[in-house]
């Protein structure tokens, strides 16, 4: 006798608090299982050393992951002073060390404060930037030299929380608010670099990705006991992009490939029907506006 069919998985997004070790395909990989269906995506990755936000989408939300806007993200980070690594983090094979103890608790302050702001950023050799075709980290681990040109990031808070000493080092533990491809582990050596005594990251934790913090987000550990999304598709739209509400007549066209009165909103939202239901993503185009992936099954 067969056993009971499996209920049908919703779609949604899923915010997962997630642990250090693991890599964010390992996460998709424990999610399919836990969830029981094959369509999960993540949306952006985060190093295996690295705990915390990370936002999967299930079945039709998995369509929503190219479009949001997950263009800032906050971190606690501990930077580590006294020696550079290979990585940039403490998974890295140590390249120097120096005693840090001379390092005024000034100069850390000065030197973060050189680093907040519009920055030109080297990423770290290991970062998943392409070069000619294949990942930085591939090159690197491959034992190839890498040679990455600076790129613009925005650092808009990088705050020190706490400043702790050992014999030969200073541990650093920072708020740290950026634009999307900023490295942090980067920002632990260039600190360390600015100060000559060398630095790199030595933990590092994910508090939000763009709208969606930890608050929402679920251990893999609970999700094991109870198989459930952070939100479902309608509250995923509302949360991750700005609202438009339209009458029948524009859902009608919007579904049948026609364009509508612009909204004037910039980049992507939600089309909201008038049950309340989002139809459609759309963006503007001058004076009119057209979906760009429709919602409604």
């Amino acid at each position: 006798m067969s056993g009971s069919p499996r209920s049908a998985v919703l779609p949604g997004l899923l915010v997962v608090d997630k642990p250090s070790g693991m890599t964010s395909h390992d996460v998709v990989s424990r999610v399919r299982r836990i969830m029981g269906t094959r369509k999960v995506g993540h949306a952006g990755t985060l190093d295996p050393m690295a705990t915390g936000v990370l936002v999967l989408g299930l079945e039709r939300a998995t369509k929503l992951l190219g479009h949001l806007a997950l263009d800032t993200k906050a971190y606690l980070a501990t930077v580590r002073l006294g020696s550079a690594t290979s990585t940039d983090d403490a998974e890295g094979e140590v390249l120097s060390s120096t005693d840090a103890s001379g390092v005024a608790d000034e100069a850390v302050y000065s030197g973060i404060a050189e680093l907040t702001g519009e920055l030109e950023q080297v990423p770290s050799a290991v970062s998943a930037v392409k070069v000619n075709g294949r990942r930085a980290y591939e090159l690197a681990r491959s034992g190839e030299s890498v040679e990455l040109a600076a790129r613009p990031v925005t650092v808009s808070r990088f705050d020190a929380l706490a400043l702790r000493r050992g014999d030969e080092t200073v541990e650093i533990d920072a708020l740290v608010e950026c634009s999307s491809g900023t490295y942090v582990r980067a920002l632990a050596r260039d600190l360390g670099e600015a100060l000559g005594v060398g630095g790199h990251l030595g933990e590092l934790r994910r508090t939000r990705v763009g709208p969606f913090g930890l608050g929402t987000a679920h251990t893999l550990e609970r999700l094991e006991e109870r198989p459930e999304l952070s939100m479902g598709l309608d509250d995923a739209v509302a949360t991750a992009f700005p609202r438009v509400d339209v009458d029948a007549a524009a859902v009608t066209a919007l579904l049948h490939g026609r364009t509508i009165p612009a909204a004037n909103v910039l980049g992507t939202y939600g089309v909201f029907g008038p049950d309340g239901s989002p139809v459609v993503l759309a963006k503007d185009g001058g004076r009119t506006a057209k979906s760009v992936l429709v919602l409604k099954p």
